[in-house]
C-alpha cells in the first residue's frame, strides 16, 4: 500500500460535505493526511467553517448557487422546521429540504469549482446527495465516507431512519419488507420524488432506489467508519463498501500536561455527559443528567461547547459537578464508568475505544440509528427518547454498572477496532482508486 500512497503526490482532492460538525470533523484527519501525502486538498462547505479550514491550511470553497445552510442557521433559513414535533415528520423535512432538493445546486457549485480546480477524486459523506451526479456528469471518481451508521438498505433489515432493530423470524422479515416499501413510497414519498426529479434533470435514472442507496451505489467506494461489530448483520452488503475502523477528527499534537482535576481521583464512579456538536437545547440531556447526579457520590463531567456554561455552574454549584466548555475526552474517559450522549457517532466511537458503556438518548436525524445499534448489540442502553428523565438516567447508569455483558461486548469490539489503521487504510483506498482510474 505504501507504493500506492506515493502515487498521491500532486493529485487534486475535493471534499464536499453536509455543513455540520458531525459530517465535517470526522473527515479532517483523512484530509490532512492526504495533504501531507502531497495532495492538493480543498473543501466545499458553508462559510461557517472558513476559520476551521484556514486553521487546517485547507483551501475552502463556499456555496454560490446553494443557500449557505449549516447546522447553526438551518432553523433561520427554514423557520417552519422548528415547529415540526413529530420525529418522522422532521426527518422527512430534513431529507427533502436539506439533502434531496439542494443536490442540484450543490452539483452546480461543484461543477463551477471543477472548471478552476479539476479534481481527481471527490470525497463526500454518505448523505451528500450530489455525489452520484458528479460521478456521472463530470466522470470523476467518488468516495463516500460513512460518518453515520451504514445507510445502505438491506433485505435483512428494517428501513433506515426509523431507529428500528432487525427481526429474523419470517413474520418480522415480512414486516420489514413492507416497511421498506412504505418508507420509500409513503413516509418519504416527497423526498423520493424530489430526488428522482433532480437526477432526471441530468439524465440519470436511479432505477427506483431511494436517495441514501443512490449515494451508496453511485459511489466508487464507501468507506464506513467503525467495523462490522458495530453494524447489523447483512447478507447483501454492497461490494463497494469497506470498513475502515474508528476514524476520528484531526487533532493537533498537544503540548504540556493533559487536562486534569483532583476530583477525578476522589470518586469511585464517574459519568461523562455530552449532547454532541449540534444540539443546543440543554434541557434534553444535560440538565436531566445534572438533576440526576448533582450532590451525589458520582462525579459528573459535562461538556457544553460554550452553551450556558456559567449559568449551569451557578445552578449546580456542587463539588461532584464539573462543567466545562470543552474537555479532551481522551483525558477523562479512562476515569469514567459510562458515557451519556445523544448519539454523536465520533463520540460513541471514542467511548467504545475506551471500553466505556454508552447510555444513548437521541432520536434526531441518524442519531436514532446509532442509539438502536447500541441497545441491540449490547454496548449500552438505548433510552428511546431524546428527553430522558433524571430517573431514567439513574436507572440506566445503575444497569450499566451491574451488567458485565456490556463490558465483555465492548472489549471484543475494541479488539476488532484495533485491527484497523483508519487513516492509512482510507488513504490506501484513495490511492488504489486513483491508480485504477489512471489511463
Amino acid at each position: 500500500m505504501t507504493s500506492s500512497i506515493e502515487q498521491l503526490a500532486g493529485k487534486k482532492v475535493l471534499f464536499a460535505t453536509i455543513s455540520a460538525d458531525d459530517y465535517i470533523n470526522p473527515l479532517t484527519g483523512l484530509a490532512k493526511h492526504l495533504q501531507d501525502s502531497g495532495c492538493d486538498v480543498r473543501w466545499y462547505a458553508s462559510k461557517r467553517y472558513t476559520k476551521k479550514f484556514h486553521q487546517l491550511y485547507i483551501y475552502h470553497y463556499t456555496p454560490i448557487k446553494h443557500k449557505d445552510v449549516n447546522s447553526g442557521n438551518v432553523n433561520e433559513i427554514h423557520p417552519e422546521r422548528a415547529r415540526i414535533t413529530g420525529r418522522i415528520a422532521k426527518l422527512n423535512f430534513d431529507m427533502l429540504n436539506i439533502f434531496a432538493k439542494p443536490a442540484a445546486r450543490h452539483f452546480e457549485d461543484i461543477r463551477y469549482i471543477y472548471e478552476a480546480f479539476p479534481f481527481d477524486v471527490l470525497i463526500v459523506d454518505t448523505l451528500f446527495a450530489a455525489a452520484p451526479i458528479v460521478r456521472q456528469i463530470l466522470g470523476v471518481p467518488v468516495i463516500a465516507i460513512g460518518v453515520v451508521p451504514l445507510t445502505a438498505s438491506s433485505r435483512d433489515l428494517p428501513p433506515y431512519g426509523l431507529g428500528m432493530t432487525p427481526s429474523h423470524n419470517p413474520l418480522g422479515r415480512l414486516k420489514q419488507s413492507v416497511l421498506r416499501f412504505m418508507t420509500d413510497k409513503i413516509f418519504f414519498k416527497k423526498t423520493f420524488k424530489a430526488y428522482e426529479q433532480v437526477l432526471r434533470r441530468y439524465g440519470i435514472t436511479n432505477n427506483g432506489i431511494n436517495m441514501l442507496d443512490s449515494v451508496v451505489r453511485g459511489s466508487d467506494l464507501v468507506l464506513q467508519l467503525g467495523s462490522p461489530g458495530l453494524e447489523y448483520r447483512r447478507s447483501d452488503i454492497g461490494r463497494n463498501i469497506r470498513y475502515v475502523g474508528p476514524m476520528l477528527p484531526y487533532a493537533v499534537a498537544r503540548k504540556g500536561l493533559p487536562w486534569s482535576d483532583e476530583r477525578l481521583h476522589q470518586y469511585k464512579d464517574t459519568v461523562i455527559v455530552t449532547q454532541g456538536t449540534t444540539e443546543k437545547n440543554q434541557n434534553k440531556i444535560i440538565i436531566p443528567a445534572l438533576e440526576a447526579f448533582s450532590n451525589t457520590d458520582v462525579l459528573i463531567i459535562v461538556t457544553t461547547r460554550g452553551l450556558q456554561t456559567e449559568e449551569l455552574r451557578a445552578r449546580y454549584p456542587y463539588r461532584n459537578v464539573i462543567i466545562e466548555d470543552f474537555i479532551p475526552f481522551d483525558d477523562v474517559m479512562p476515569y469514567a464508568k459510562a458515557f451519556i450522549t445523544n448519539g454523536c457517532y465520533s463520540g460513541v466511537l471514542l467511548s467504545l475505544q475506551h471500553k466505556l458503556p454508552v447510555i444513548a438518548a437521541g432520536t434526531n436525524e441518524c442519531e436514532d440509528e446509532l442509539c438502536a445499534r447500541i441497545g441491540y448489540l449490547k454496548y449500552g442502553i438505548n433510552l428511546h427518547t431524546d428527553t430522558p428523565s433524571p430517573e431514567q438516567i439513574i436507572e440506566a447508569f445503575e444497569d450499566v454498572l451491574d451488567t458485565p455483558l456490556f463490558k465483555t461486548n465492548i472489549c471484543r469490539l475494541r479488539e476488532e477496532f484495533n485491527q484497523y489503521e483508519p487513516i492509512l487504510l482510507s488513504t490506501g483506498y484513495v490511492a488504489e482508486l486513483l491508480k485504477m482510474r489512471t489511463p
